[in-house]
């Protein structure tokens, strides 16, 4: 595969308080492109992405829908030759935006193509979307462990530092699997937060880890229905966020007993704070008090 661009350089006028601002100006901007995603051939869904990590980001979307279950089921992943434009140079180039799944076992090929661009909530109550989520997942939620909250202000202050494309741009969300002393195992952005969730969870499926009992999810934007479903059906026991959380995903978290974390801010002297929505047990509050 060529080179992966995740940003691109555009020139700006700037504006300051009404008169223009030290002229013209390069600036980075985020790189967003369709994703076309096949299975056996058949079209499933198109989802807009910042390119990277596209093979982990398929393995996390298919899992989330219970397409697959393990990383056996997918025997090749391959970007499609076809996908090509003329750069206008004369000659065709791969865009690599179009890749197909072959699965191991025929049953897995998608009858219905999806229109997968809004959530499975949209249009049904929160209760028949949970139910829904429900009878997909094959884990159930492990409550043998309490964290830390520094660990958690840690991971949240840790997470900037691994945010390179928004560092660059401001305008890319980011996601991590934590370990439960604070420890980063991954992190990846993307221009779409669910993509970021489905390409860290891509990771861990690749590497065999799921389901992701000893670890924690962190998201650098509001955690919604559809994020604590893919949690949840990742087997993931806590979700922490950076700003806030909508109201079905506090709903689903205390419907699977997930632990519910927003507005995780650390400061930079150690100190922090946050709100939890749902099941606090998981956080030990005793290791502060003493």
């Amino acid at each position: 595969m060529g080179r992966v661009t995740d940003t691109t350089r555009i020139r700006t006028v700037r504006v300051r308080e009404g008169t223009l601002y030290a002229g013209r100006k390069g600036d980075h901007v985020a790189v967003e492109e369709p994703l076309d995603i096949r299975v056996n051939g058949q079209q499933l869904s198109l989802t807009m992405r910042t390119p990277g990590h596209d093979i982990e980001l398929i393995h996390g979307f298919l899992h989330g829908e219970a397409v697959i279950r393990d990383r056996e089921d997918i025997v090749e992943a391959r970007y499609c030759d076809g996908a090509v434009v003329d750069d206008g140079s004369g000659f065709a180039r791969n865009t690599y935006n179009v890749v197909d799944f072959t699965t191991s076992r025929p049953q897995l090929l998608p009858l219905v193509t999806k229109n997968f661009t809004t959530t499975s909530a949209c249009g049904v109550c929160g209760s028949e979307s949970i139910d829904a989520v429900r009878q997909k997942s094959r884990y159930t939620l492990l409550r043998s462990w309490a964290i830390d909250p520094r660990a958690i202000l840690s991971a949240a202050r840790e997470l900037t530092d691994h945010q390179p494309v928004f560092a660059r741009t401001g305008g890319v969300h980011a996601a991590a699997l934590v370990d439960l002393e604070g420890n980063l195992l991954v992190v990846r952005e993307d221009v779409g937060r669910h993509n970021a969730v489905d390409k860290v969870i891509g990771w861990a499926l690749l590497e065999d880890r799921l389901p992701l009992r000893d670890c924690f999810l962190l998201v650098s934007s509001r955690a919604s229905f559809e994020i604590a479903q893919k949690a949840y059906m990742a087997g993931i026991p806590m979700l922490a966020c950076v700003s806030a959380a909508t109201s079905l995903a506090v709903e689903t978290a205390e419907e699977f007993g997930m632990t519910l974390v927003g507005f995780t801010r650390a400061a930079e002297d150690g100190d922090g704070r946050m709100n939890v929505y749902t099941h606090p047990d998981r956080l030990d509050l005793s290791a502060v008090e003493g």
